[in-house]
């Protein structure tokens, strides 16, 4: 019989499902089938039907589609959008609340076109709104929200021809509200509203001292960018009192910040603006609509804690702690319910992509071939480091790794001044990185490690190569240390050996991801398998729909990844619902402002300079210029 936990024990999916933490931040979508393949369940775990990731990348090869790849499950963003609104049912069903929810989505948070179609489609049953803070994103949000009963609500700054589209909006029946985010913007509001014979939705962003918590903690508090301080906020009330339009004061917003951690921050926060709330109320204000903004968080690591990449509460608990106290301070002040209103984008969009990329090379670290003996003009240091590597034991193993730094050491210091030579310094490091490995895996055998080893195994980390733009699909992960969860597609049913940080494709150092998710912390090496030379080596990269589109750049000019639309038909059959082609080389130079046809007729006259000049033959010529208008058509990733 063979014991848990030895070499021994059989490897399984369900393994590699605990290893790489897929129950904990899947959210139900995400499982491992017996034969190792990931797969997706577009309706949640409790269906049965589901999509194996393996089939979706055979499909589009079939297509002709090149790796990478952003996958939208329009299922699951559907689904997000229904857990949302049976969240907030169920709360105010027990509670005996007397308002209702209205949810509106951040256009910010991904604008891509589809995105938006489908929210306002999906949401059209729950009357789900849209949330706009720039002219383009209003005119995006004009034209796809044709419910009369959404709310669509305009945040951000606004000058004369943002005004006018949103009082216009309200003429043909959107319910356009405008939120003051600074006081200079009210006279302007008042001005237009008069000129076009509108009486306007107006709703205040208030600066409450409440912040929240994450890496976006100061976009609340006192010192928040924007937003009115409460005395500002009375200035409203009395020039709104003095104009004869306080009855066209609806809505109160405040905003913590994206993705919040804590959900004793969320309360404190509803707590203080719900005073806020019943003033303005005392204050003659209609009122009628309480916006909590957005930071509803998603569980990135699936630690269920108050760590930045992760959130200590559930959608259930948001819900029930919102209307709790919500009931609880309005019922003390003698004001009616309001109808909630959340901008919560992260957590409806963030499940539905999936970024894949294939690995095109791994340089992996493994100890060199050293000689049996020591060459007998071998230097004392590099003798010592020799006897350290022969002798290291169980038992002496942390004084070895002591002795084989020092050693290492000082033959840096003499290779600087000359007293070594460069093949005895090589010989030293593949001496020291043997002894290093030996050390690595005597660790593996304790309980606890010392601090001294740690990034032991992060120095000993094979570097895999993956066909991706960090700062193009996954930008968050260099510009804030944000975690994703990354997993092989296939040979789940496999143990991974090999530890490793994954780089980009790009030339910038910080084109790689070195932090992992890990229950307990994070992890600086993500454990992979032994990659073949002639096998396709899929990663999938998880909760990437919230915001990496929208922030991507051209760095190194790779441009968008190709985007597939998969989803589940009646008969749970897979459909390839919508393709989109990446874009190409020409494309993203036209960007920065290359003019593609001048560049084809520069390399033109310069390949007939070189026939007349004798450096290449006619044939020579044809073949330059239809490589070079090969490569402008071609993929900015790397081609099969």
């Amino acid at each position: 019989m063979i014991k848990k936990g030895t070499s021994l024990e059989r490897w399984t999916s369900a393994k590699s499902a605990e290893l790489y933490g897929i129950y904990n931040w899947g959210a139900g979508y995400v499982n491992v089938s017996e034969e190792g393949d990931l797969l997706i369940y577009p309706h949640g775990r409790e269906r049965s039907d589901c999509i194996s990731v393996p089939e979706i990348v055979a499909g589009l090869k079939q297509r002709g589609t090149e790796m990478p790849v952003l996958l939208r499950m329009s299922d699951i963003l559907r689904a997000q959008i229904e857990h949302l609104y049976d969240g907030f049912a169920s709360a105010i069903e027990r509670s005996g609340y007397r308002g209702v929810y209205r949810g509106v989505y951040p256009i910010k948070v991904n604008q891509q076109q589809e995105v938006v179609e489908e929210i306002t489609r999906f949401g059209k049953a729950h009357h789900h709104g849209l949330e706009a803070g720039s002219k383009a994103e209003l005119i995006a949000a004009i034209s796809y929200l044709q419910d009369p009963e959404a709310l669509l609500i305009c945040n951000g700054y606004k000058d004369e021809e943002f005004i006018d589209l949103g009082l216009h909006a309200l003429k043909m029946g959107i319910q356009c509200i405008f939120v003051l985010e600074i006081p200079g913007e009210l006279p302007l509001l008042i001005e237009r509203a008069r000129l076009h014979g509108v009486r306007p939705l107006i709703g205040a962003r208030v600066k409450l001292s409440s912040q929240g918590s994450g890496y976006w903690a100061e976009s609340g508090g006192d010192r928040s960018t924007f937003g009115l301080t409460v005395s500002q906020l009375v200035g409203v009330v009395d020039v709104l009192r003095e104009a004869d339009m306080l009855d066209c004061f609806r809505l109160l917003h405040f905003h913590q910040g994206s993705q919040i951690t804590n959900i004793r921050d969320i309360r404190t926060a509803v707590s203080e603006a719900c005073r806020v709330y019943a003033g303005l109320v005392k204050e003659g204000a209609a009122m009628g609509l309480m916006d909590l903004g957005g930071g509803l968080a998603v569980d990135y690591d699936g630690s269920h804690t108050n760590f930045k990449s992760s959130r200590n509460y559930n959608l259930d608990e948001y819900c029930v702690d919102v209307i709790e106290v919500i009931m609880q301070i309005l019922d003390d002040e003698g004001v009616e319910h309001p109808t909630i209103v959340t901008e919560s984008g992260r957590a409806t969009v963030a499940h539905s992509s999936v970024l894949l990329f294939n690995v095109l090379d791994a340089a992996r670290f493994s100890s060199a071939q050293l000689p049996e003996t020591l060459p007998v003009d071998s230097i004392e240091q590099i003798e010592c480091l020799w006897e350290t590597l022969k002798s290291i034991n169980s038992k002496n193993f942390q004084e070895c790794y002591h002795d084989a730094v020092y050693y290492r050491d000082e033959i840096r210091q003499r290779f600087k001044h000359g007293d070594v030579s460069l093949r005895d310094r090589a010989f030293s490091e593949q001496i020291f990185w043997s002894i290093m490995l030996q050390v690595s895996q005597m660790l593996t055998k304790l309980k606890y490690v010392p601090d001294e080893f740690e990034g032991l195994d992060n120095a000993l980390a094979d570097i895999y190569y993956g066909n991706f733009s960090v700062f193009q699909s996954l930008p968050d992960a260099w510009a804030i240390n944000q975690l994703f969860p990354i997993v092989p597609i296939r040979r789940l049913d496999e143990k991974p050996t090999r530890h490793a940080i994954i780089a980009d494709i790009t030339c910038d150092s910080d084109g790689k991801i070195d932090r992992f998710v890990d229950l307990h912390d994070v992890k600086k090496t993500l454990l992979l398998h032994d990659v073949a030379e002639d096998e396709e080596y899929i990663l999938a990269v998880f909760l990437v729909g919230a915001y990496q589109e929208t922030l991507g750049d051209l760095h190194n000019l790779l441009g968008d990844t190709n985007v597939v639309s998969v989803t589940l038909n009646e008969d749970n059959e897979m459909e390839f619902s919508r393709q989109v082609e990446g874009d190409s080389v020409s494309d993203v130079l036209s960007y920065v402002e290359y003019d593609v046809k001048a560049m084809m007729t520069r390399v033109r006259d310069m390949a007939e300079r070189a026939v007349r000049q004798g450096k290449i033959s006619v044939k020579e010529r044809r073949q330059i210029v239809d490589v070079y208008q090969a490569g402008l058509r071609g993929y900015t990733y790397f081609e099969q």
